[in-house]
C-alpha cells in the first residue's frame, strides 16, 4: 500500500475563476511521480475522512516539488484553496499508472477538455513540446502558455467563443486534420468516446485518462469502476484508481 506523506505547499494561487494551481515539497512523491498520476489530497476538513484525487500537473525532481491543479467544487476542495504557503498537508501518492510513452511514434497529438487538461502538461514536457495540443473549455482557457513554453502548438476551443475557436475540441481536429500516430486524451467522458472513434476512423492508437469520481484511491473499495473488454470479447470491470486511470481507448466499453 501506498503510505502517507507530508507535503509543505509552496505555492498556492488561482489561475482563472474557482481553479487553483499549489506546489508541493515532497522529494519522496517528486522522485518517482509519473505523467498522468495522481495524489489523494486530505483536504483537513472536520467530518469528512476521504481524500480528493487530484492529477499531477508537472513534475520538478531535482527541486523536489510537484504541481497540482484543482477546480473547487465543494467543502474539500474550497479548504485546500484557503491553504497558504508553508502550511503542511497530508497526501497519499503517486497513485496510478500514468501514461504510457510511446517513443517510436513521430506524430504524437494531446487531447485535453477542462480540469483534464492539466495533467497533459507533464506528459508534454517529457515528449520534449515535440507534440501538438488541442484544448476545449467551456470557457477561460488554462495553462495555454505553460504548453506553449515548452514548445507545443496548441490550438483552443472554447464553448462561449471568447477564446480560440468557438465549439469544442473535436471541431478543432475535423479542421486540422491532423497527422498523427498516438493519441494521449484526458478529460470528461462524452470528449474521450469522441476520440476514441476518432482514433478509431483514424486506425491510431489513443490513452484515455478517466475522470471518475474516487473513494480510496488505493484499489480496496472498488467504488471507481471501468468496463472494459479482452481480446477475446470478454467483459471485465477494472478499477480506475489501480488499473488505470489510463486505459487504451479500445479496451474501454463506451456504451452500455
Amino acid at each position: 500500500m501506498k503510505r502517507m506523506n507530508g507535503a509543505r505547499i509552496l505555492e498556492n494561487k488561482e489561475l482563472v475563476s474557482e481553479i487553483y494551481e499549489m506546489v508541493l515539497f515532497s522529494k519522496e512523491i517528486a522522485a518517482i511521480a509519473k505523467a498522468g498520476q495522481f495524489l489523494n489530497i486530505y483536504c483537513n476538513v472536520p467530518g469528512r475522512i476521504l481524500p480528493r484525487p487530484i492529477s499531477i500537473s508537472q513534475i520538478h525532481r531535482e527541486e523536489g516539488t510537484v504541481t497540482i491543479v484543482y477546480s473547487v467544487v465543494g467543502k474539500g476542495t474550497k479548504a485546500l484553496s484557503q491553504m497558504v504557503m508553508g502550511e503542511e498537508i497530508q497526501v497519499m501518492g503517486p497513485l496510478g499508472n500514468g501514461f504510457m510513452i510511446q517513443e517510436e511514434c513521430a506524430h504524437p497529438i494531446i487531447i485535453g477538455g477542462g480540469i483534464g487538461t492539466p495533467p497533459l502538461l507533464e506528459l508534454a514536457k517529457q515528449l520534449q513540446g515535440n507534440v501538438a495540443v488541442y484544448l476545449g473549455f467551456r470557457r477561460n482557457p488554462i495553462l495555454v502558455e505553460a504548453f506553449e513554453k515548452i514548445g507545443a502548438k496548441v490550438y483552443v476551443a472554447t464553448e462561449d467563443g471568447m477564446d480560440g475557436v468557438k465549439g469544442n475540441v473535436m471541431d478543432i481536429l475535423r479542421e486540422k486534420n491532423p497527422k498523427v500516430d498516438m493519441v494521449y486524451s484526458c478529460g470528461p467522458k462524452p470528449m474521450l468516446r469522441a476520440i476514441a472513434q476518432w482514433a478509431e476512423e483514424k486506425g491510431v492508437k489513443a490513452q484515455v485518462s478517466m475522470e471518475e469520481r474516487m473513494a480510496c484511491g488505493i484499489g480496496a473499495c472498488v467504488g471507481c469502476t471501468c468496463k472494459t473488454s479482452t481480446d477475446k470479447k470478454q467483459v471485465m470491470n477494472k478499477r480506475v484508481c489501480k488499473d488505470g486511470p489510463v486505459f487504451w481507448s479500445n479496451e474501454v466499453i463506451w456504451h452500455d
